[in-house]
């Protein structure tokens, strides 16, 4: 079976490729199908003067999304999608589709949530989709080439790992139960085996919560190493975000250029040196002048992106109802795209006066919130790693600094271009007196951490660890504004289906 992604391999040879159809159109001597298999896209030449009268009728039934077997000859052409197109011989229709629901002009996030099931189908989410798995593959090749163990955490538990405040409650037999926040606690007993371990998982987190960075279920990845501080931490971060980022422009260079990714900033992330501030310093940058400045940029940005893609929307429309057309394509592609951009434009306009709201309420001690996260990053042409947090805004087993009690082992990355934290992580406690003392503290039940005690009873080392957030990585790598776009079903506050 050949499949679109392989058709250089087969140019002047007649193959058949299996699919859907991704669009057609048509004039009287010729049709056009762009076909789909899941690997790429071949736009397939149907011809009046060379099939006979059965498929060249066949050709003219076909709707969007139908599929079918369509057999011909592998043409060179480097203004066709991939470089190839299909000069058609022969064609089996398999289903004429329903009229498909998702068609070119501009729909709305609800209803493309609705259809996620279909929209998956479409070339951004199919990119995004591909990018996903590229960033899996390069993350288990980073630690499996350094010989790191993969272990699976379990789903269910029975304690909290950062917090009770965000935890899904079941009944497991009677028992009082949750869903994991996080395989960690489980890797530091694995690491306690095997040194060097990682696991790579579903997490969830009820928080109701309904930004543009949040899900209820999503996947994590949490290497965890015994004998390792916080700087080996960090180095460990920074290498494998910069492997990660190599792999995805080796490989993905078509799926970025479908989402329309400016690339600029993720080879300066493998180029430059990560930024490592302290919590401290952040705090300052923060609440300088240049912040506002920078805020007081990107409003006037902002207000003259939105005039100048307004007055385009106005030439269109004068445009509208006399272009020919394949001209009408190119519109009406442009339009949405338009409209996407005013969406993200007037959203920025929405934000910045919360920005900056948050930026004057801002004190030393307060955790970042996503709105702090954002004004940071985009101050920084890499990402950012802020260490040595207040120990009162961070999990019970986080080490305290033996410089500051105060201050707690612990770091985040922060992606640039104001996508925020992708990494959190930490050197943990490993004194069984201090552990008991901060599981006390926290008014956690000591009972229930009986066997995460006896980490520290039995051969403590000290260790760290850190979590990687998936879909936040696909966000920023991709692009995209919204995490709901990185998972292919995702599960937010209020959506469940399909």
């Amino acid at each position: 079976m050949i499949y679109i992604n392989q058709l250089s391999q087969h140019e002047n040879k007649s193959v058949t490729l299996k699919g859907w159809v991704y669009n057609n159109r048509s004039s009287k001597s010729l049709i056009f199908i762009e076909l789909r298999d899941g690997t790429g896209i071949c736009q397939c030449v149907v011809s009046k003067a060379d099939v006979d009268g059965r498929v060249w009728e066949d050709a003219g039934l076909l709707r969007q999304e139908s599929s079918l077997e369509v057999s011909g000859k592998v043409v060179k052409d480097d203004r066709s999608i991939g470089g190839y197109e299909l000069h058609v011989t022969g064609l089996e229709i398999v289903q004429i589709a329903d009229e498909y629901p998702i068609t070119p002009k501009e729909h709305g996030v609800e209803f493309l949530m609705e259809n996620r099931h279909l929209w998956l189908r479409s070339q951004r989410q199919w990119a995004a989709m591909r990018v996903r798995n590229a960033i899996v593959f390069a993350i288990h090749t980073f630690f499996q080439n350094r010989e790191f163990l993969q272990l699976d955490a379990p789903i269910f538990t029975g304690n909290a790992a950062e917090g009770t405040t965000t935890l899904f409650e079941t009944d497991y037999f009677e028992e009082k139960a949750y869903l994991t926040q996080s395989g960690q606690l489980y890797a530091e007993a694995m690491a306690m085996a095997h040194g060097r371990v990682y696991t790579f998982g579903p997490t969830f987190r009820a928080e109701k919560s309904k930004t543009r960075r949040h899900l209820t279920e999503f996947w994590m990845i949490e290497p965890e190493m015994a004998y390792y501080d916080l700087d080996m931490n960090m180095d460990l971060a920074e290498e494998m975000i910069k492997s990660i980022l190599s792999e995805v422009l080796s490989k993905c260079r078509n799926e970025l250029e479908i989402l329309e990714r400016d690339t600029t900033y993720l080879k300066q992330a493998i180029k430059n040196d990560f930024h490592r501030i302290t919590y401290t310093n952040a705090v300052d940058i923060l609440k300088s002048r240049k912040t506002a400045g920078v805020l007081e940029k990107m409003t006037e940005e902002r207000d003259q992106e939105k005039q100048d893609l307004n007055n385009e929307l106005e030439e269109i429309g004068k445009e509208r109802g006399s272009e020919k057309k394949w001209r009408k394509a190119q519109i009406d592609q442009r339009v949405k795209e338009i409209y996407a951009r005013l969406d993200q434009v007037k959203e920025d306009l929405r934000n910045i006066p919360v920005w900056e709201k948050s930026v004057s309420e801002f004190k030393w001690g307060n955790d970042f919130g996503g709105s702090d996260e954002t004004i940071l990053t985009m101050q920084f042409d890499a990402p950012v790693i802020i260490h040595r947090y207040p120990a009162e805004v961070k999990a019970f087993y986080m080490k305290r600094d033996p410089a500051d009690e105060k201050l707690a082992l612990a770091m985040d990355v922060l992606a640039p271009e104001g996508y925020g934290e992708i990494i959190g992580g930490s050197q943990r406690e490993d004194s069984l007196s201090v552990l008991k003392k901060r599981i006390e503290e926290h008014n956690l039940p000591e009972d229930a951490f009986k066997w995460y005690l006896d980490l520290r009873r039995y051969g403590t080392v000290p260790h760290s660890g850190y979590g990687l957030g998936l879909e936040r990585t696909v966000s920023w790598i991709c692009g995209l504004s919204h995490v709901r776009e990185t998972i292919p079903f995702p599960r937010m506050l209020g959506r469940l289906t399909p």
